[in-house]
């Protein structure tokens, strides 16, 4: 079943800016697929119309196209930054979104239970009194993963959420990703700069050009799930990792020689 259906999908901005031309994407259901390019190509804002959060200009936007239209499918977003309330504890940032009413359960007990499932899911069982300002950036971005899962989207939309990470931080909490991949078969669209962490999260990466972004290659990651760190050693990532690289550098190129 396909989750998301982008037909030709463009957005020009009201001052005139030409953030993405009209890109064709198909994910389909239980994929974890990724989305690289240069700054500025564009790669958040596709985030944000598969999110609701921003309209197409062109084209067609679609979640489930082929699903009942009554049958509602409830998505997550993770941003750059955590994000989250500093004078909560860890669980109340993680119920937050009960509070806000945008998403429901039979009772507060079941609320409670989500609430601890989903600190489970990301390690942080332990850390439900604790405050934002007592964690570290890693454990931060935990909770802000915590609080979409509890959720229970059935899409989760991932902009950078470990860029502002050491490299230690950033490839471990990587490799928990890959492990609540393999669990829980969620359809994930992540965003990132790095080709390393793009083939080591994902089933599929997709390369933009430079603004206007468009679609300019994929390449499908076919290892298994949970990845591990000897993956990142292997001559099969190296592979993976150069052909990206050639893509972006290609459509660099191309972008560099148009006539402007």
């Amino acid at each position: 079943m396909i989750a998301i259906d982008l037909l030709a999908a463009e957005k020009v901005f009201a001052n005139g800016v030409r953030a993405l031309d009209p890109v064709t994407l198909r994910v389909a259901e239980g994929e974890f697929a990724t989305i690289v390019g240069p700054s500025g190509c564009g790669k958040s804002t596709l985030l944000r119309l598969v999110a609701g959060l921003l309209e197409p200009s062109g084209g067609r936007v679609g979640l489930w196209p082929d699903s009942p239209p009554q049958e509602r499918r409830r998505l997550a977003f993770v941003f750059q930054s955590a994000m989250l309330l500093a004078w909560c504890n860890v669980a109340r940032n993680v119920r937050l979104p009960f509070d806000l009413g945008y998403a429901r359960a039979h009772d507060r007990a079941q609320e409670t239970e989500r609430v601890e499932r989903a600190l489970a899911q990301v390690g942080l069982t332990d850390f439900r009194r604790a405050y934002p300002r007592e964690l570290s950036g890693g454990m931060q971005m935990r909770v802000s993963i915590a609080r979409a899962l509890v959720t229970e989207p059935a899409l989760l939309l991932m902009d950078e959420p470990f860029a502002a990470l050491d490299e230690i931080t950033r490839m471990r909490l990587d490799r928990e990703l890959t492990e609540l991949h393999a669990r829980e078969r969620r359809t994930a669209l992540f965003v990132t700069h790095s080709i390393f962490e793009a083939v080591f999260l994902s089933t599929r990466v997709l390369v933009m050009s430079p603004r206007p972004g468009r679609i300019v290659g994929e390449v499908a990651i076919e290892e298994p799930h949970p990845r591990i760190d000897s993956f990142r050693a292997s001559t099969a990532f190296a592979d993976y990792c150069g052909r990206l690289s050639a893509m972006l550098a290609a459509a660099m190129a191309e972008t560099a020689e148009a006539p402007s």
